[in-house]
């Protein structure tokens, strides 16, 4: 029962269920799609109170599909919310919902790694940085196939503080396979650890909330489900350029099982390899014979750090292209009759 004085909740009208909605629309996951429903509005309201307060919110749903989690999110009493559905199959069904819930939803057919985020949301929303988050949320069950290239470019904007953050530290509630909720979340030591664990967590507070078994979807992948929630830092814990610091995160997790200076080394071109890769580290004080699982989040910082005062001496560092490197390498041996050596086959099997 409303307190007194206060608006009662917004209420759905009585609606068909998901399950009805997916019979009437003869709705059909796509494999190649890697789409998954969650019909259990339990579940579904579970994940959208992760967010945070959302009663006369903003909020962007990602993939809304069907329209489970939609439902849920009206039901927290949202101002408006934005659905960006790439799949025309499932417009119709949002439609319906969005006559249930008149003046709410505004349905955008189009795809989220092209949507342009920055004029989403009204102006007035706008908060500085150093201001707690802005009354906008981002909320999605994301499919497998783009969660990691979204989420990535969606800390690039972090970073840059553009596209959903231009409003400020916008918050993100969001599903990954099980296995990148752990990397994401991954801490020094853990073996998960990985380029994904520091570009997150180094401009996020980054929260594995809880797991959802595979079985609760529909069709059942073949992993379990982590709903991850993010909060942009207002100081990034290493204060380089995103395109910086991904270089360095990157050459060092590439060959993670090796000491962390194999890694290094493939920042720098073939000559003077040796000798700038033992300057850099001496620089950032890091002990070559980690394994890059076992940096913190402070080594990264200082890597990053001396490596941004090399590219500054020379420039032409930053543009240094290891795996080009090797291809014209590969190229020449081909050309000389295909005499090469194991070593470069060894790193041209992992790149």
């Amino acid at each position: 029962m409303a307190a007194p004085g206060k608006v009662a909740a917004f209420r759905l009208p009585p609606l068909p269920t998901i399950g009805e909605i997916i019979k009437l629309f003869r709705l059909k996951a796509l494999k190649q799609l890697s789409q998954n429903f969650l019909l259990d509005m339990r579940l579904t309201d579970k994940i959208v109170k992760q967010a945070g307060e959302l009663k006369n919110a903003h909020v962007c749903e990602v993939g809304p599909g069907p329209g489970g989690m939609t439902r849920s999110i009206l039901s927290a009493g949202v101002e408006q919310l934005l659905l960006v559905e790439k799949d025309a199959r499932f417009i119709p069904g949002l439609q319906m919902l969005s006559e249930a819930a008149p003046g709410k939803v505004r349905i955008v057919h189009g795809d989220i790694l092209t949507f342009k985020m920055e004029k989403a949301f009204p102006k007035h929303l706008k908060k500085n940085w150093e201001d707690e988050p802005p009354d906008i949320h981002i909320i999605g069950n994301l499919p497998f196939s783009v969660s990691t290239p979204l989420i990535i470019k969606w800390l690039e904007n972090v970073s840059k503080r553009d596209g959903p953050f231009t409003y400020g530290r916008t918050q993100m509630t969001l599903t990954f396979q099980k296995e990148v909720g752990e990397r994401l979340t991954a801490n020094p030591g853990s073996s998960q650890r990985s380029r994904l664990s520091i570009m997150a967590q180094h401009l996020c507070t980054v929260e594995n909330c809880f797991i959802i078994p595979g079985q609760a979807f529909v069709p059942k992948p073949e992993v379990d489900v982590a709903v991850v929630h993010f909060t942009p830092l207002v100081q990034p814990k290493i204060q380089q350029p995103f395109e910086l610091v991904e270089k360095v995160v990157q050459s060092v997790f590439q060959f993670r099982r090796k000491y962390c200076f194999r890694g290094i080394e493939t920042l720098f071109p073939e000559n003077g390899r040796l000798k700038r890769t033992e300057q850099l580290m001496m620089t950032a004080d890091v002990d070559p014979t980690l394994r890059p699982f076992q940096l913190s989040m402070s080594q990264f910082r200082n890597l990053c750090n001396a490596y941004r005062k090399m590219c500054d001496e020379d420039p032409s560092l930053f543009v240094f292209n290891y795996r080009e490197e090797l291809r014209q390498k590969k190229t020449r041996r081909n050309l000389l009759g295909g005499t090469g050596q194991p070593e470069q086959t060894e790193e041209e099997n992992q790149l």
